[in-house]
């Protein structure tokens, strides 16, 4: 399994006292090197997502101006939560290429499985518009790689985080090639995704207060057999660990063993129609350690 990290993605930060910070990696870095896990991961250098990448998902417009405008000095905003200092489209752009190495590496079968260990994270990130501590989508740009680089036509995008992916259901509400699963906490930022109605998008709201029982329930009763349906060739999972209990980001009340087990039914479904082929990459999870312990048990799940 890959482990696909860069040194640029710990540069990028937005202030002192933002949530979305460079501890996050180094966390999880930490946590895998106490677990013994680090030693069995193949390790990886993100590449630069390049422009053409990213005009598959976003507004070739939006991406030139967030090049042109990437500061020399100090932070350039970009929403109330969003800003950018001198080292951000630098690692923006590996947190990008990090996915779209991810699906070059399984879908090549030199690895079955690959954690993006990068961040700005992406799922926010809309066609056009920065939001969210979000700068490009890393998931769509893989996701569009597999599909017009490698062909595919059935590509499962999965995503966990306590806040919905507006933007990856944004730039990818009319392609029936991508089946976009989501579970958020409702109501709650990005308040999005609850009045879709699409045969290709299933997003699942969970009321403040729900525990793992509650999510696995969901799981099972509206994501699994909508994937068993689509029979998909890939899964990509936006994997954010923010409805951890100890994350007080949001409410919910999952903890490690609940990413675990969504993780092993998603790798159930990959082995049985993708080829084992899963790319994860990290998206929230703000309380260190618990972020640190769920990546763990997630590659752990991955890892078999």
């Amino acid at each position: 399994m890959a482990l696909i990290s860069h040194p640029d993605c710990v540069l990028h930060e937005m202030g002192a006292r933002h949530p979305e910070n460079p501890a996050r990696l180094r966390a999880i870095q930490d946590q895998l090197s106490a677990s013994g896990l680090d030693s069995v991961l193949q390790h990886h250098d993100a590449p630069l997502a390049t422009r053409n990448q990213l005009y598959r998902v976003h507004d070739p417009v939006y991406v030139d101006e967030i090049f042109l405008n990437s500061p020399q000095q100090g932070y350039l905003f970009l929403d109330p939560d969003t800003s950018m200092n001198p080292y951000t489209l630098s690692a923006a752009l590996r947190a990008a290429g990090a996915v779209v190495l991810g699906v070059d590496l399984v879908l090549n079968g030199k690895n079955s499985a690959a954690f993006c260990n990068v961040r700005p994270p992406g799922h926010h990130a809309e066609h056009n518009k920065a939001m969210g501590f979000c700068i490009f989508n890393n998931i769509a740009v893989g996701a569009a790689h597999a599909l017009y680089t490698h062909n595919l036509k059935r590509v499962a995008i999965v995503d966990f985080d306590v806040h919905h992916g507006n933007g990856t259901e944004d730039i990818f509400k009319n392609e029936e090639k991508i089946l976009f699963c989501s579970t958020f906490q409702h109501p709650f930022y990005p308040y999005a995704g609850t009045d879709t109605k699409s045969e290709h998008i299933v997003n699942v709201p969970l009321p403040a207060g729900a525990d793992g029982k509650i999510f696995c329930d969901a799981i099972k009763s509206h994501w699994l057999p909508k994937l068993e349906a689509f029979q998909p060739e890939l899964i990509l999972i936006s994997a954010g660990f923010d409805a951890h209990v100890e994350d007080n980001m949001a409410g919910l009340n999952m903890v490690e063993q609940d990413y675990a087990w969504v993780t092993n039914e998603i790798k159930t479904i990959a082995d049985k129609y993708a080829q084992g082929r899963i790319v994860s990459t990290l998206e929230g999870g703000y309380a260190l350690s618990a972020l640190g312990r769920s990546v763990a048990a997630h590659i752990k799940a991955l890892l078999g």
